[in-house]
């Protein structure tokens, strides 16, 4: 497995991150047991970047984590986590809170369900509104000086506000969706962190399977699967991001490669800052995606997908418009 270095204030982690949310909620039911062996297949590839939140199934995610990793060799690996996220008893999302106080509780909890002694990178989830971002980076930083933490990170954020975070202790590395339809970051966050020197973890990058060329119209729904709720997998954006899915499946197969792997393999290829975070919750999947470790994206191939995906191709937004408005991310920096 390839080696990329998490931002010039981070660690060497692999090309590839494992993004584990699926695992316990959001996109229907899922098999503890192929989960955790999942896990498993990931390290023995040489994955070595795992990440999750604390709010994930609230909690079930970390300890689901903690039982795979029972006798991997902790400095073998890296766990990045997300905090601040509130969550009600029916599991609904009740806002941010990224005090400095909270975040020393939030990262207690963690430690616990994790069994760990630290966490490699850490960092909030979203822009907390109710707090200057300097206060919650400089908590998380008392917890790097106790040695808690180890890296901090941020997560779909705008320029301004990681322009002010880093400038209060180094940013290892920005979390925020990125895919062949999902080119927010183009605008100027992707520029911002090469200056910076900043990496980026992109999840979504199969815009959370919908390009992975195994959804269909079907999809989903035998189960609660969050993405129905969303915007690009509803009515007619369906139909017409399917269409998009079935020019993807003709490149793919041009290159010799599957729509997934591409997908993936395009998003590696914006640079070296950038890991993409695949989230896979089978072996089979997780298989599919070490394939795109192996495509070779050639100038004409690169040219022959930028036309078919020019910058807000994609029908419907990523969230629903209330959780788009809390998006930081999607806020024009400042002049």
């Amino acid at each position: 497995m390839e080696q990329r270095k998490l931002g010039s204030a981070g660690p060497t982690v692999s090309a590839l991150g494992l993004g584990c949310m699926g695992m316990s909620e959001v996109y229907g039911p899922a098999d503890r047991g192929e989960a955790i062996a999942t896990v498993h297949a990931a390290l023995d590839a040489g994955i070595t970047l795992l990440d999750t939140g604390d709010f994930y199934a609230m909690g079930h995610n970390e300890m689901l984590l903690r039982e795979a990793l029972k006798g991997v060799p902790r400095e073998k690996l890296q766990i990045s986590v997300k905090y601040g996220a509130l969550r009600g008893p029916a599991g609904e999302f009740a806002g941010m809170d990224t005090r400095p106080a909270a975040t020393k509780n939030f990262l207690a909890y963690s430690l616990q369900r994790l069994g760990t002694d630290y966490i490699d990178i850490y960092r909030p989830a979203r822009l907390d509104p109710g707090i200057p971002i300097e206060e919650t980076i400089g908590g998380i930083a008392d917890l790097v000086k106790a040695g808690y933490v180890k890296h901090i990170g941020l997560s779909e954020v705008g320029s301004d506000t990681i322009r002010r975070a880093h400038a209060v202790h180094p940013i290892a590395d920005l979390q925020i969706e990125y895919s062949l339809i999902e080119r927010g970051i183009e605008r100027d966050i992707l520029k911002t962190c090469r200056e910076l020197g900043i990496a980026i973890t992109a999840y979504g990058v199969l815009a959370r399977g919908l390009i992975s060329g195994h959804w269909t119209k079907d999809s989903g729904k035998t189960g609660r699967d969050y993405r129905l709720m969303t915007p690009r997998f509803q009515g007619a954006n369906l139909d017409s991001n399917l269409a998009l899915v079935e020019q993807l499946r003709a490149i793919a197969g041009e290159i010799g490669a599957t729509p997934a792997q591409v997908a993936i393999a395009w998003v590696a290829a914006q640079g070296k800052e950038i890991i993409p975070l695949v989230g896979a919750r089978t072996r089979t999947r997780l298989t599919e995606a070490l394939g795109a470790t192996k495509v070779t994206l050639t100038p004409a191939h690169l040219a022959t997908l930028a036309k078919a995906f020019p910058p807000n191709v994609a029908a419907g937004t990523r969230y629903a418009a209330e959780q788009m408005a809390h998006l930081d991310s999607e806020k024009p920096a400042s002049a």
